[in-house]
Order: structure tokens, then C-alpha cells, then sequence
């Protein structure tokens, strides 16, 4: 069929449009949130917590999707690869963000480079925590009972190079421990094994470990913050206990593949920070011992090189690699 010139430079136009008509929707379909730990640990938990809110101001469900393993690289490698168009997001935490870059000397994807951060979400302090087996409630008695075995004291983290990996490495150069690490596919699975007894502690995240302190199920023994936190206020912190300056935390960031357009990274950031001012995440991040954290995207990139720096030191002082 033939069309008058003017006519098919309209049709042209119109065709050309379309595009930019679809992208000025965003988002008009689900998003994936990648969470590179299994579903139940700390990460998992705040994804699931924050999902809900947003998914509402953006007006589209929010798929959360656990990829775990190799220290997070599984899930960051796959984001790092996914279609940068704003439907796929990114935990981007401690480990990913901070440690990942000194602990492997080659990781295929590059967290400058490869990422574009949307806005720093929450951080809490690591707890050390035993098995109730354990005859020590303070600081003091778990040194004593620790330096009486033998082969040393095991210890569980959610995996090598973890936020929780780092926090007992520098608990051990702080106290001349012999400790022995036991990696994890996950918070959830070392937090199970602490509390059925194969590990006798390990420094857990206040969201994962929270409702087994409350039971008894674990022991709490200090907290590796520079105060008490509100949630266990009558625990004091490992500073308090003779353990001076010691501070561990681990914190989550949300980022999207890099070359996401700008309206979509602008979108989802003030998602994120709508969702972190609403009431009910402010008392559910308490009720955990949660410190919420927004940030614009730029502070989130200043506050994970940062991290990045301080924590290759502590890598490098503990001679850890993982290739």
C-alpha cells in the first residue's frame, strides 16, 4: 500500500515514539530484587521487609529471588548481567560492595564498574553469640572457656568473607583466640547449627539472630557496636566488656546493572526512601535492631568506597583469600 509522503514522515514519527511512550511508564511490569543469601537471613529479611512498601509506591509486585553462594558472587555475577532497564535489583551489601573486591583476586563482574547504587537501606551490629551448652554468659567467661580447648573454638558465619567472616577474624586478632572458620551457604543455616550445637558461636546479624536470643535458643555475650542498641538494651557491648573500639556492623545497599536510565534509578530511590520513612518499617526495623540508613544513590557510592577501603585493610592484616 502506498502513502502520501506526508503521511508516511507521520507514521514515521508516530513509530518512533512508541519507545520513549513505553519508557516514560516505567515501571509497567513486576521487578525482580535479587538477595544473593538464602531466604530467612538478615538480608533476606530486610528485602522482604522494604518489598512490600515499595512495590505499592511503584505500583508493580516486587519478586524477591535468592541466588546464593560463593560469597555472594552468584547473585551479584547475575545481576551484574541482567538487562539494565530497571527490573532486576541488586542486595549490594558488605560483602559484595566492600570485601569481595580484596577478597578475589578475579571476580566477574566489577562493582564500580557494574553497578549503579540506588541508595544504602540499613545496617546493624553483629552479636556474639554461643550455644547455650557454652558456660559463659559475658565476655570475660566465654575468653576463659575459649582458651581451654584444645583445638581452639569453631566458629559459623553465613560464608567466607561475610560481614560476620570479617567481624570474628578481627575479634580474633583482637583476642588472640585460635579459632577455626566454618562457612555457610547462608545466615540461616550457621544460625541453625549454632543453636542445635555442631558450632558452639559466631557473630549473627540482629535480624537473624533476634528472635533466638529472645527464646534462648542463643546466648547473647556482647554486641560490637559503640552503644547498647535499644532492642537488647540490658546487653552490653563488647567496648563495655574490655574489648575497646571493637565495632562491626554489616549493611545493605540496593544497586541496579549499570547504564540503567537515570528516571528508573530516580524512580526506585525514592521508592526506597518513601518505603524507609514509612511507620510501619520504622517499628519492624526496631523491633530487629535495624539502624535505617537513606541515602541519595551518590552517598551510597561515597559510603561503599569507603567500606571498601577499611575493610581490605582488615583482609589483607588477616592474609584471606578466597581463589
Amino acid at each position: 500500500m502506498h502513502y502520501p509522503q506526508t503521511l508516511r514522515r507521520w507514521i514515521s514519527v508516530a513509530t518512533l515514539a512508541v519507545p520513549l511512550a513505553a519508557a516514560a511508564a516505567y515501571p509497567d511490569k513486576s521487578i525482580e530484587w535479587v538477595v544473593p543469601y538464602p531466604a530467612g537471613g538478615g538480608s533476606d529479611v530486610v528485602a522482604r521487609i522494604l518489598s512490600l512498601p515499595m512495590s505499592q509506591t511503584l505500583g508493580q509486585p516486587i519478586i524477591i529471588s535468592n541466588k546464593p553462594g560463593a560469597a555472594t558472587n552468584i547473585g551479584a555475577d547475575y545481576a551484574a548481567k541482567a538487562r539494565p532497564d530497571g527490573y532486576v535489583m541488586l542486595t549490594g551489601d558488605t560483602a559484595t560492595m566492600a570485601a569481595n573486591p580484596a577478597l578475589y583476586s578475579k571476580l566477574s563482574y566489577n562493582v564500580e564498574k557494574d553497578f549503579t547504587p540506588v541508595g544504602l537501606m540499613a545496617r546493624f551490629p553483629m552479636i556474639l553469640v554461643v550455644n547455650p551448652s557454652v558456660p559463659a554468659k559475658n565476655l570475660g567467661e566465654f575468653l576463659a572457656w575459649a582458651k581451654k580447648q584444645p583445638n581452639g573454638v569453631n566458629y559459623a558465619t553465613p560464608g567466607a568473607g561475610s560481614p560476620h567472616h570479617l567481624a570474628t577474624e578481627l575479634f580474633r586478632e583482637r583476642s588472640g583466640l585460635k579459632m577455626v572458620h566454618v562457612g555457610y551457604r547462608g545466615a540461616a543455616p550457621a544460625v541453625q547449627d549454632v543453636i542445635g550445637g555442631q558450632v558452639p558461636m559466631m557473630f549473627v546479624d540482629t535480624a537473624s539472630g533476634y528472635q533466638h536470643i529472645q527464646s534462648g535458643r542463643l546466648v547473647a555475650i556482647g554486641v560490637a557496636s559503640p552503644k547498647r542498641i535499644a532492642t537488647f538494651n540490658t546487653l552490653p557491648t563488647l567496648a563495655e566488656q574490655g574489648m575497646k573500639g571493637f565495632e562491626a556492623y554489616a549493611w545493605q545497599g540496593l544497586v541496579v546493572p549499570a547504564a540503567t536510565p537515570p528516571e528508573a534509578v530516580a524512580t526506585l530511590s525514592r521508592a526506597l526512601m518513601a518505603a524507609l520513612d514509612s511507620t510501619e518499617v520504622k517499628a519492624r526495623f526496631q523491633t530487629l535492631g535495624l539502624e535505617a540508613i537513606p541515602s541519595t544513590p551518590a552517598q551510597m557510592a561515597a559510603y561503599a568506597k569507603a567500606e571498601r577501603e577499611k575493610w581490605a585493610k582488615v583482609i589483607r592484616a588477616s592474609n584471606i583469600r578466597l581463589d
